[in-house]
């Protein structure tokens, strides 16, 4: 147990903590201590992220919304490993996360940054959860884009799937992985490389690594 703010990210979008709620850990991400030109911007996708996680109430390997007032929003705290330090290689994980994911979609929620392995994590159990909904598809109409996009989903996963299983791909998900769809293919073509850019320079993140600079 923690009894003191331990700081996780500090950057232009504010930031995040373990804090001490009700006796447990949580996770605070703090709007208020956003730079003053991103602080809107911080503001919608936290209460993005909040729509995302009351949609996802009770779900197993999501965070639990525990509080939202427009500057702070608290989330349940989940323990384990961000994938690029657990580096699952267990199939099990995957066909786990494959459910975990279809429990997403069907409940109308795109998570739409599952690229960056930081939000995926191998919990202590060995179970995955994914976690930063800030970019999450909240609608809940399920028409051609929201299919477009949980597609993604799914792609990005196998993707990390091949990176340390690979040996348990399946034809049709080799097939899925192969034939990424068009908005992806014309995001990479063009606006990809701009975005790594103001990434690195503005916020500090590092291709996939996804991990702000603290800043001070």
């Amino acid at each position: 147990m923690t009894s003191e703010p331990t700081l996780l990210k500090a950057d232009e979008l504010g930031r995040i903590e373990i804090v001490e709620h009700d006796r447990q850990r949580a996770i605070r991400r703090d709007i208020g201590a956003a730079r003053w030109w991103s602080r809107a911007f911080a503001r919608r996708a936290a209460a993005r992220e909040a729509r995302a996680l009351t949609r996802l109430a009770g779900i197993d390997g999501v965070p639990a919304l525990l509080g939202w007032n427009g500057r702070e929003l608290l989330r349940s705290y989940i323990a384990g490993q961000p994938m690029q330090l657990a580096q699952p290689r267990d199939r099990g994980y995957y066909r786990d996360a494959l459910r975990l994911l279809a429990r997403l979609h069907r409940c109308g929620i795109v998570h739409n940054d599952l690229a960056k392995e930081p939000n995926w994590l191998v919990r202590d159990d060995g179970r995955p959860a994914v976690v930063d909904f800030q970019l999450a598809w909240t609608r809940g109409r399920r028409g051609r884009l929201f299919r477009l996009l949980a597609r993604e989903d799914l792609r990005h996963l196998l993707k990390h799937k091949r990176t340390y299983c690979a040996d348990a791909l399946s034809a049709r998900q080799r097939a899925i992985l192969d034939t990424p769809a068009p908005h992806s293919r014309l995001w990479r073509a063009t606006g990809k490389r701009l975005y790594k850019l103001i990434a690195r320079r503005v916020f500090g993140y590092w291709d996939n690594e996804g991990k702000g600079r603290v800043r001070s």
